[in-house]
Order: C-alpha cells, then sequence, then structure tokens
C-alpha cells in the first residue's frame, strides 16, 4: 500500500509539473501570437527581404517654349553587404577612386559586420557603375573582392544651362529635396512619390534564385512651365556679365517683364553659380549666391521713383502739363536745404523737370500733393507690400508710417529717397505707369503639366490695383519717351525704336550709414512706347568706375537688351535714313570748348552734364563707331566729390548737452568730436554749412558761468 502510495504522489507531482509547463507554453503561444505577432512577423519578413526604395523621377522645369531649364537623370546609390568583403581595406582602395569618396570612410563601412547592407554613395554617375562592374568582371579575385557591392536606381538634379536663371531654379541636396529658389517653393508638385522593390533573400543577405520580387513604381513629379524665355534670358546673361565685368560691381540685377500681364520674361543676378557643381564647402558663400535678390533685398530707388511721384501728382490733379518749375539749385523744406544734382536747371516746364531729373521739381509735387495722397498712390502702386511673386524670400519694402512722415520725409521721398523698394516692386509700379494704369501681380510658373505633357494648371494675369488713370498713363508715356530721347536717358535710344525710361542713382547704406562714395545705378525702360510690351530694370551694385551714375552704368546695358529683345519679339523698327558711322573722339581731359570743337569735326554733336571746365568721363567710350549727327554724353562732374543731393545740412546743436548734441548730429548721418564739457558754445563747421554723410562736427563744450550761454565766434 505505503509503495502504490508513493507512485501515486510521484504521477501527481509529474502531471502537475507536465501541466504547468505547457500553461507556461500556451501562455508564450499566446503572448508571441497575440500581442507580439505583428512585430516579430515584420522582423522575420526582414531577415528573409531585402527592401529597397525606387527613388522617384523629378519633375522637370521648363522655360515658356519647353527648353529643359532643370531636369533629374537616373544616378545610383552604390551599398556594400559588409558581411560579403573578406578585405574591406582593399575594396575600398579599389572602389574609393571610382566613386570618388574617401578612402578611409568607405573602408570603415565596408567593415561595419553589424550591419546587412550599407550606403556607400549617393547620385553616382552611371558611367562610374559601368566602371565598378567592369572591374568586378576583370578577373576571379576582383570579382570576390567586389561581390558585396550592389547598386539601386536612384536620380541626381542636371541642369543642362549651368549658371543659366541659377538663383531662380535654385538646387536640391543629396537627397533630391529642394533647397533654394523653385525647387525649394514648388517641392510637392516637383518631387513625386518614390516606388519600392523587396527581394527574398537568405540569411547572408543574398538574394535567392527562386525567390519572389515586388516592385511599385514611383510616380513622376510634376513640370513646372515657366514665363522665362530663354532666349531673351540669355540676352540678360550675356549683358550683365559684361556689365558686371565693365562696371567692376559688387552685384548687378536685370528684370525683364511683360508690362501687360505680369509675366517674368528673364531675371539675372550676378555673380552667382553653377547648380550642378555649388561651392557647398562654404555655407556662407553659397547662402548668398543663392539669394534671390532682385525680391528680397530692398533699396532706395532714387531717381527712377520719379516715375510714379510725377504719375501721381498728374493724376491727382496737383501738377498739369502746363505747370512750371523754378530750380535754383536747391529748396528749403522744415530748415533742411535739399540739393539738385545741378546748380540751377532755371525755369522749366513738368516735361523738363522729368527729363532733368529736377530734385526740387519733385520735391514741390511730393509737397503739393500732402501725406495722405502721396502715401494713397504709393500704396496703389503696391509699396510697403509684397508683390506676392511666386519666389520664396520677397520683402515687402519699407514705408515710413503714414502718422509718423513729416513734410522732409514727404519731400525726399518725392525724389526716391527715404523710401525702399525691391527691383520686382519698382518694375511692376513703374509697369503700370504705361500700361493704361494696371498693377498687374507678377509671376514665373505659366503652367503645370503632368508626364504626358497635359495641364493641370495655369495661371492666369491678375490685375491687383488700379493706380492711375489710363489718360495719365497716356501723358506718362509721352514724358517718359522725352526723358530718353532729349534727357538723362540718352544713353538707352535705339534708332528706329520708341523707347521710354528713367535713370537713378541711389544711395548705399552700410552700419546705417550713407556711403558717400558708392552708388546704386539703375535705369528702368519701357518699349515700344506706342503700344508698351516689355519693361527692361538694370540695377548696378557699388560700380568702381570714375562716374557710377546709372546713365552710365546701367542705361547702356538696358539697351543693349532692348537692341536684341524687341526683334526678337517682332517689333517692328522704323526706317531710318542711314548715315555714315566714325569713331568716336577722345574727349576726356579736355575744355568743354575743345571737346565740342573736335567733336564737330567728326560730325557729332555733344551734351554736357555738370557744371565743370574740364571732361572726366564721356559715352560713347572713344574709338566706339558712331553715327555722324549722334550726339556724345560728356560730364565735367568732380568725381571725387559726393553727389549734391547726398549732402547733409549741420544743424545748429549750440546749447545742447552732449547727450542732445550727438542724437541731434547721428540723425542726419554725421559724428561728433568732443572738447571740454557742460553745453554746446561752438561748432565746426558752422550751422547750416553743407558736410559729406559721415564728418565728424567738432563740438566745444563749457558750462556757463553767468547762467546763460555766450555767442561764440567760428
Amino acid at each position: 500500500m505505503r509503495a502504490d502510495l508513493q507512485i501515486r504522489k510521484r504521477i501527481a507531482i509529474m502531471l502537475s509539473i507536465l501541466t504547468l509547463c505547457f500553461l507556461l507554453v500556451g501562455v508564450r503561444l499566446g503572448s508571441l501570437t497575440l500581442f507580439q505577432g505583428k512585430a516579430l512577423t515584420a522582423r522575420g519578413v526582414r531577415q528573409w527581404t531585402r527592401e529597397g526604395v525606387v527613388s522617384a523621377r523629378r519633375g522637370a522645369i521648363v522655360d515658356r517654349n519647353g527648353d529643359i531649364l532643370s531636369q533629374s537623370t537616373t544616378a545610383y546609390i552604390v551599398s556594400v553587404n559588409p558581411q560579403l568583403v573578406d578585405d574591406p581595406k582593399t575594396a575600398a582602395a579599389v572602389l574609393s577612386p571610382v566613386i570618388q569618396a574617401d578612402e578611409e570612410t568607405v573602408a570603415a563601412r565596408m567593415a561595419s559586420r553589424g550591419q546587412a547592407m550599407v550606403i556607400l554613395k549617393r547620385q553616382v554617375p552611371r558611367e562610374q557603375v559601368d566602371k565598378i562592374r567592369e572591374l568586378r568582371m576583370s578577373s576571379e579575385s576582383m570579382r570576390r573582392l567586389l561581390r558585396g557591392v550592389s547598386f539601386d536606381e536612384d536620380s541626381r538634379r542636371f541642369y543642362p544651362r549651368g549658371v543659366f536663371l541659377s538663383q531662380v531654379l535654385g538646387l536640391t541636396n543629396v537627397d533630391s529635396l529642394g533647397q533654394s529658389g523653385l525647387e525649394s517653393w514648388y517641392e510637392t508638385l516637383l518631387k513625386g512619390k518614390p516606388g519600392l522593390l523587396k527581394t527574398e533573400v537568405d540569411a547572408k543577405a543574398r538574394m535567392l534564385p527562386d525567390g519572389q520580387t515586388v516592385y511599385v513604381a514611383p510616380e513622376t513629379g510634376y513640370t513646372l512651365q515657366l514665363t522665362i524665355d530663354s532666349t531673351i534670358q540669355g540676352v540678360v546673361e550675356k549683358a550683365m556679365r559684361e556689365c558686371l565685368e565693365d562696371n567692376n560691381a559688387v552685384s548687378v540685377q536685370c528684370i525683364v517683364m511683360d508690362v501687360n500681364t505680369g509675366e517674368i520674361l528673364a531675371l539675372c543676378m550676378k555673380p552667382d553659380y553653377d547648380p550642378n557643381d555649388p561651392p557647398r564647402h562654404d555655407v556662407a558663400l553659397l547662402n548668398e549666391r543663392m539669394r534671390i535678390t532682385a525680391i528680397t533685398d530692398v533699396y532706395e530707388p532714387g531717381s527712377t521713383f520719379k516715375i510714379l511721384t510725377c504719375a501721381a501728382a498728374l493724376d491727382s490733379g496737383a501738377v498739369t502739363l502746363q505747370d512750371g518749375f523754378y530750380c535754383t539749385g536747391s529748396i528749403m523744406v522744415d530748415g533742411d536745404k535739399i540739393r539738385c544734382w545741378k546748380v540751377s536747371h532755371g525755369s522749366q516746364t513738368l516735361t523738363e523737370a522729368l527729363g532733368n531729373s529736377c530734385n526740387p521739381a519733385f520735391v514741390t509735387m511730393a509737397l503739393r500733393m500732402g501725406p495722405d495722397t502721396m502715401y494713397r498712390y504709393m500704396r496703389a502702386f503696391g509699396l510697403g507690400v509684397r508683390t506676392g511673386v511666386d519666389l520664396p524670400g520677397e520683402s515687402a519694402g519699407i514705408l515710413i508710417n503714414s502718422r509718423l512722415v513729416k513734410d522732409v520725409d514727404l519731400a525726399r521721398i518725392g525724389f526716391g529717397q527715404s523710401v525702399a523698394v525691391t527691383p520686382l516692386q519698382l518694375i511692376c509700379a513703374a509697369s503700370s505707369v504705361v500700361n493704361g494704369g494696371r498693377l498687374m501681380k507678377p509671376f514665373i510658373v505659366q503652367a503645370v503639366l503632368d508626364e504626358e505633357g497635359n495641364v493641370l494648371d495655369r495661371t492666369t494675369p491678375r490685375m491687383v490695383a488700379n493706380p492711375i488713370r489710363p489718360e495719365t498713363s497716356q501723358t506718362m508715356r509721352q514724358l517718359l519717351l522725352h526723358v530718353v530721347e532729349n534727357g538723362g536717358g540718352k544713353n538707352a535710344a535705339i534708332a528706329g525704336y520708341a523707347i521710354g525710361g528713367k535713370t537713378g542713382t541711389a544711395q548705399v547704406y552700410k552700419d546705417g550709414r550713407v556711403v558717400s562714395d558708392v552708388h546704386i545705378g539703375s535705369f528702368i525702360g519701357f518699349a515700344p512706347m506706342d503700344a508698351p510690351q516689355i519693361a527692361v530694370l538694370v540695377t548696378v551694385h557699388e560700380a568702381n568706375v570714375p562716374v557710377d551714375y546709372g546713365s552710365i552704368t546701367a542705361a547702356p546695358y538696358a539697351r543693349q537688351i532692348l537692341e536684341q529683345v524687341l526683334p526678337y519679339l517682332n517689333v517692328k523698327k522704323k526706317d531710318v535714313p542711314q548715315t555714315a558711322e566714325v569713331a568716336m573722339p577722345e574727349c576726356t581731359g579736355l575744355t568743354v570748348q575743345e571737346a565740342k570743337d573736335i567733336l564737330a569735326k567728326a560730325g557729332l554733336g555733344a551734351q554736357i552734364s555738370g557744371e565743370g571746365d574740364v571732361i572726366t568721363f564721356q559715352l560713347p567710350y572713344a574709338g566706339h563707331m558712331a553715327r555722324v549727327g549722334d550726339q556724345a554724353m560728356l560730364y565735367t562732374w568732380d568725381v571725387n566729390a559726393p553727389a549734391a543731393e547726398e549732402m547733409v545740412c549741420v544743424p545748429d546743436v549750440k546749447g545742447l548737452s552732449m547727450v542732445d548734441a550727438s542724437r541731434v548730429l547721428r540723425a542726419r548721418g554725421l559724428e561728433m568730436t568732443i572738447y571740454g564739457s557742460g553745453l554746446a558754445v561752438k561748432q565746426t563747421p558752422a550751422a547750416g554749412a553743407y558736410a559729406a554723410p559721415g564728418t565728424a562736427v567738432k563740438i566745444q563744450f563749457q558750462f556757463p558761468s553767468n547762467g546763460a550761454i555766450e555767442d561764440a565766434v567760428e
């Protein structure tokens, strides 16, 4: 009995142990299947399959005629399975020169035994991949050395025309994601949708001979068709290269726009870069070169702004064509003397005032309108707000708050100071002056196309405001035609074409102060003036030439562009009599009368600018071929003296403390040298004198002995 009882106990214990084991196994199986099933299945799939991304072909960017400006080409991702590499150092020594990668980095990645697949390099061209294949086929030892290397299809962005339109097109990174320009702004449309390639592999990540393969095709991105015309852009690119070099300028910009639709036909900024080989080693340089400065950077436009002031004054009734202006060389506003660029223009009509670019005349126009009217027109012209162009980084410009503007501020706004615009804002506003009074929204993408070329979306021209009446626009066309034919814009005149426009010379600010020896020269032109089609704006930043005014640095290159673009646009040239040509004589260094005499002998006339007696600069240059009867522009300016409109009136600081005197002087752009302490009793230069911005005014301070400040003699 006792033996049977022990047997039963043993059996019960064994059954209990077995039951517990089965329960534990059941719980574990339940946990694996119910709670970890999905994760384990995915893990298993990763172990017996190899998954690769098939990059989508990025959509192309083409010009208005379908010419390719940016496209994706086939490239490869070179990867390696470290488990199949027996000698990483030797393999890296062979492979790295072919794919142009660092040998140590390649060797380290090939030695990563803990990974099944490591990427060695992206966007490898086909010819390099073909070279690797040739090496692998060259011998058995080479095949074994490189057996772990594999290739997956990739894409690489290619810009067939290099620096052409580079800032506008932008560029992409190694993952084909847009970094700047249109590539970034339209990333969602361009990038497409990537595909998938999945294959079955063994434990060493080798493809199974009878394994299954799953392939999901990528979807190509959409194509952007631009308003840019490659022919016009090519003309502009060439002209701007020459403009940058001839003027030894810091930078140049050019916009060509359809005045009736707002379509941007050409947009060029130099210096630039090649998006096929961007300077990624210098991040600061790359960031600077990528900026679309024609829409991101603001500047005081100078005399080109007089187009808007004149149009507003005429449209509001503040002036008429019959009004006269008298220029004595300066005008007083709120105690400030605002000077003209010329000693005196004397009596002049409105037409002559615009042709002469007379500052006092435009001060008078602005003051007659008053701040409310002037600001109403500036806002209608689109100033102070973004144009809404489809490009990244646009600035809104700068307008003084209308509640804070003083008469002296309004006076300076009238001739293009104390207001800041982008080149795009200016050309849009000026185009509305000549196109019948319609401010158009600028745009650069004309249509979005699918892979078959079907139009998915099209941009239609949109008017955003009516700044002036059509009758005012008609009058302004005649006035601007006169500026080019008889005024300061003569260097943009083209025989047989009716060209209108205006030159400008803007101040340059550095560290918050006006720099007196450099300018931004510009010219904005329109053609043909009987029915304007295009506008051209050329800006030249800080030209390093004897005379850096817009009539010299910018107008000749606008003329060069118009000479080639107008025939391309089928604008008919009026018949002009054929005349003989002569070489332009050398006039610099001669007196005015000597220059006139030598030009007369050659059958040429002379237009004198400046009040000096000796010619300091001339256009056309000596040796340039000119037609008999043409006029040469002869300049007698002192090229070392600051422009008159840049000089500032020294304020009277007598009786002020050091702090107050410093504040008053700095408000005028002047510095202060201190002698003594107390209150100001003496100053040099004297109050009312004119000095260049940045001049240090010497101030004598002392404490009064009798409670009053004695008059001090300078």
